[in-house]
C-alpha cells in the first residue's frame, strides 16, 4: 500500500530522532518516496547526512538552502505529498502545529500540506500528560490530524510511563492501514444528512435546535476519505467541507431536507441520517415580521414534518443500508432499540445528553452502536472525527 507513495517525514528535537532512521528504511523498503524535513533542534540528535543517505534525497531544514537566492518551497512540498508524518513530535512542535506558529520549515510545510497528517509524540511522561499538551493534541485531532499515541516504557529521564514514540514498524503499519482504508468505499455513493433545520415563523424568526453539524460533517469527511462519493445534505451551518469527493446540498427546512434526501437516496448505496430534523413546523408562516406591540402572548399551531427516516426505511432496497441517530435523555437503550426497528435501520448510533462530552455544539461524542442483530457496542468519549471513523468502519463491514 505504500508503493510509490510520497511521504514527508518531519523530525524534531527529541532523543527519539534516532528512530527516524529505522522509519525511513522501512518506508523505502515498502516502495515509498521519503522527503525529510528536520527542525534545527532535530539536527542536534541525528545528522542530515544519515537521513539523506537513507532517503536518497537532500534533507530540508532551512527556508533558504544557500546564498544564491534558491529556496525550499513549503507550498510545493505540501502539494507533492500523499501523507505527512511528524515523528518524533516534541511538545514544542505539537504546540506550534496546534496554534500555527510558523517559525521553521517543518511547521510551514505542515500548514501548507493538503495530505493527511500523522503525528507521533515523543516526550517525558509529565510533559505528555500536562493539560497544555493534551489540549494541543485534541486541537490537532479536531483539525483532522491523526495522532499515533506514544507507548509506555522507560523514557530518557529513566522514569517509566507513557511518552515513548511508537515503534517504527507499528507506525509504518498505521500508514499502510490508512492507505488501504482509502479504497474501502470506492464506487460507493453515501448520502449523509447533517446539522439542524430551521422552521420559519416569520421572515426573522424560526424554530430550530442546537445542532452544530460537526458530527455529520466529520462523517462526510470520513466516508470521502475511504473513497466514497458523498452527498452531504446540510442544514443551516457555517461549517465547510474539505474533501473533493463531497457534493454539498444546502437546505434550510425539514421539507427541503426531505425532498433532497428522497431524491438522492434512490441512487445511493447507504444513507447516514445524522441531521437533527425538526419534528414540527408552524402551520402558517407570516409574510411580515410579527410585531410584539399590544400582544402579551403569541400562540403557534404546529404540524408534523414528514419523517425522513421512516420514508427512506420504507423504500430501502435489499442492497441499501440505512443508519440512524438517536439523541436521548432517558431510557436511552430502550428508546434507541425501538427507533431502530420502527425506522428499519441497519444500525443506529445512540448518544445521551446525560453523558459528559456528548451532544450538541461540542467537539467530542460518546456513542453506543446498536445493530439489527441486537448487538450493542459502547465507545469511550472521543473526538467527533474519531467517532466518525468508528461509525464508518461499522458501515464498511456491513457493505462488504
Amino acid at each position: 500500500m505504500l508503493k510509490n507513495k510520497k511521504i514527508i517525514l518531519g523530525i524534531t528535537g527529541s532523543i527519539a530522532a534516532y528512530k527516524a532512521a529505522y522509519l525511513i528504511r522501512a518506508l523505502v523498503k515498502k516502495g515509498a518516496e521519503v522527503q525529510v524535513v528536520i527542525t534545527p533542534a532535530g539536527k542536534e540528535f541525528i545528522t542530515p547526512l544519515t537521513l539523506s543517505t537513507l532517503s536518497n534525497k537532500p534533507v530540508i531544514s532551512e527556508f533558504f538552502s544557500n546564498r544564491d537566492g534558491a529556496w525550499n518551497s513549503h507550498v510545493d512540498l505540501g502539494l507533492w505529498a500523499d501523507a505527512m508524518l511528524v515523528a518524533p513530535a516534541t511538545a514544542s512542535t505539537i504546540a506550534k502545529m496546534a496554534n500555527g506558529v510558523a517559525d521553521n520549515m517543518l511547521i510551514t510545510t505542515y500548514l501548507s500540506c493538503k495530505a493527511p497528517v500523522f503525528i507521533a509524540p515523543a516526550m517525558d511522561l509529565d510533559m505528555f500528560a500536562h493539560p497544555a499538551t493534551q489540549q494541543n493534541l485534541e486541537k490537532l485531532r479536531s483539525f483532522g490530524n491523526q495522532i499515533i499515541e506514544p507507548a509506555e516504557g522507560e523514557l530518557a529521564s529513566h522514569l517509566i510511563g507513557k511518552g515513548r514514540m511508537e515503534e517504527p514498524d507499528i507506525i509504518v503499519q498505521r500508514l499502510e492501514n490508512f492507505f488501504a482504508s482509502q479504497t474501502e468505499l470506492q464506487k460507493k455513493k453515501i448520502l449523509i444528512t447533517a446539522g439542524p433545520t430551521y422552521e420559519k415563523i416569520d421572515p426573522v424568526r424560526f424554530i430550530g435546535n442546537y445542532s452544530s453539524g460537526k458530527m455529520g460533517f466529520a462523517l462526510a469527511e470520513a466516508c470521502a476519505g475511504k473513497g466514497a462519493e458523498v452527498i452531504l445534505i446540510a442544514g443551516p451551518v457555517s461549517l465547510k467541507t474539505q474533501h473533493p469527493n463531497i457534493r454539498r446540498i444546502n437546505v434550510e427546512s425539514a421539507e427541503e431536507m426531505y425532498q433532497a434526501a428522497v431524491r438522492e437516496f434512490a441512487e445511493s448505496d447507504a444513507a447516514i441520517l445524522c441531521a437533527a430534523v425538526a419534528d414540527y413546523r408552524p402551520e402558517t408562516v407570516s409574510q411580515d415580521k410579527i410585531k410584539r406591540e399590544n400582544k402579551e402572548e403569541m400562540t403557534l399551531h404546529l404540524v408534523a414534518n414528514k419523517d425522513i427516516a421512516a420514508s427512506l426505511g420504507a423504500t430501502k432496497r435489499s442492497n441499501q443500508l440505512l443508519v440512524g441517530f438517536a439523541l436521548e435523555t432517558s431510557n436511552e437503550l430502550t428508546h434507541a432499540a425501538d427507533k431502530l426497528k420502527r425506522k428499519n435501520f441497519d444500525f443506529i448510533v445512540l448518544n445521551s445528553l446525560r453523558d459528559p462530552g456528548a451532544g450538541f455544539q461540542v467537539d467530542t461524542n460518546k456513542i453506543v452502536i446498536l445493530d439489527a442483530k441486537g448487538d450493542a457496542i459502547s465507545y469511550l468519549v472521543k473526538s467527533k472525527q474519531e467517532v466518525a471513523l468508528d461509525i464508518v468502519n461499522k458501515l464498511v463491514t456491513l457493505l462488504q
